[in-house]
């Protein structure tokens, strides 16, 4: 995980992506796009919990 990735933002970001696909107004062809943003955020997450955990059980 690299050194500067900011959790907040990142659920910040899937929040606004979550309403932009909720609008019906949203073209099908950026849903797709959106949707594989999501994917990325959701990876980099988990990514950066598994390695917090990690050092959290380290110190334990």
């Amino acid at each position: 995980m690299e050194n500067g990735f900011d959790y907040k933002k990142a659920l910040e970001e899937l929040e606004a992506i979550a309403k932009k696909v909720e609008d019906p107004t949203t073209a099908l062809g950026d849903i797709d796009k959106m949707i594989a943003r999501s994917d990325e955020l959701v990876a980099a997450c988990r990514e950066y919990l598994r390695s917090a955990r990690e050092k959290a059980e380290g110190i334990q």
